[in-house]
């Protein structure tokens, strides 16, 4: 019973990190970071990715165009492309790292000590990548929350608005988050007991290097 629950638990892990991680590269290069509908014109809409600025019309679809500068973005701009480069990478390094060290795995059946410290380090592993993707889109939600309450800027101006991007940013590190959370979970708080399959191996490799030294097994 023990088996099969530290199993599920690898299983929704993987799972979830799986799925943070996919989220997260869609919102590295989703635009729609944060949202602008302006009040005069209501068939157009802007909006902010962290690699280009689009704009929605009905009449001709959206157009984006591409940033000039990276120095010339703001700065929650700039490192939040860079924490979620990051945070890509760490999650992909995870699943690496994690997946050799599941119990379904056949590979290093005899070495449950090294699969154990393969699931703990991509715990830790997920666990860094959901916050470094928790952190820049969290940052640009307050840079934009400070924006749209600012009173130095006249009414008149639109304000930006969260973008779809934000929030699969947030469901993405969580998501990451919990994976690793329960991939670290798997491996610490349940022990895994030798399968008897491996102690008939064991036996049976006992009994032919007797047979090849020509000597008798003791144990007999």
């Amino acid at each position: 019973m023990a088996l099969v629950f530290r199993v599920a638990m690898q299983f929704v892990g993987i799972l979830l990190s799986l799925l943070g991680w996919v989220l997260s590269i869609i919102t590295t290069f989703l635009p729609h970071w944060k949202n602008l509908n302006l009040d005069l014109n209501e068939m157009e809409n802007w909006t902010v990715g962290l690699w280009q600025t689009c704009v929605t019309q009905e009449e001709v679809g959206m157009q984006c165009k591409d940033f000039d500068s990276f120095l010339a973005l703001p700065a929650e701009l700039r490192i939040s492309r860079i924490l979620m480069f990051l945070s890509n990478g760490l999650g992909f390094l995870g699943l690496l790292v994690s997946g050799f060290g599941l119990d379904c795995l056949r590979i290093g059946e005899r070495q449950q000590d090294v699969k154990k410290q393969l699931l703990i380090l991509g715990g830790i592993l997920f666990w860094t990548a959901g916050v470094t993707a928790l952190v820049p889109v969290s940052w640009v939600a307050h840079r934009t929350v400070q924006e749209f309450w600012d009173e130095t800027i006249p009414e008149i101006v639109p304000r930006w608005e969260f973008g779809e991007a934000l929030f699969i940013g947030w469901f993405a590190g969580f998501s990451l988050l919990l994976g690793g959370c329960l991939l670290n979970w798997a491996a610490c708080g349940t022990q895994i007991p030798l399968a008897s399959g491996h102690y008939a191996v064991a036996e049976m490799q006992t009994q032919c290097s007797y047979l090849e030294n020509g000597t008798a097994n003791p144990s007999v």
